[in-house]
């Protein structure tokens, strides 16, 4: 079973990798923030992995925070990209 998740972890690493060099390579700024969003998901996958892994319950609620976290960013960024400030002025 060890090893099952072992090669889960070392399939979402690789996945995190690829989704950082298409971060820094892409060609526009939405494709960036698909491939952060995407390294914020796989990210909550593993440390719930390394939960499962360790059999401690306390890494879960470290992945909901994470999560909750990586979501108000992508919409702060997306907003920022938007509308060029994160205040209320260009709001229709």
């Amino acid at each position: 079973m060890t090893h099952l998740f072992l090669a889960t972890s070392i399939a979402i690493l690789v996945t995190m990798t690829l989704a950082l060099i298409r971060a820094m390579l892409g060609p526009t700024v939405f494709d960036r923030v698909l491939a952060l969003n995407m390294f914020g998901t796989k990210t909550v996958l593993l440390i719930c992995v390394l939960d499962f892994m360790s059999g401690r319950d306390d890494f879960l609620d470290l992945a909901l925070l994470y999560s909750l976290m990586n979501f108000i960013g992508m919409v702060a960024l997306l907003r920022f990209t938007e509308f060029g400030d994160f205040g209320g002025e260009n709001l229709e």
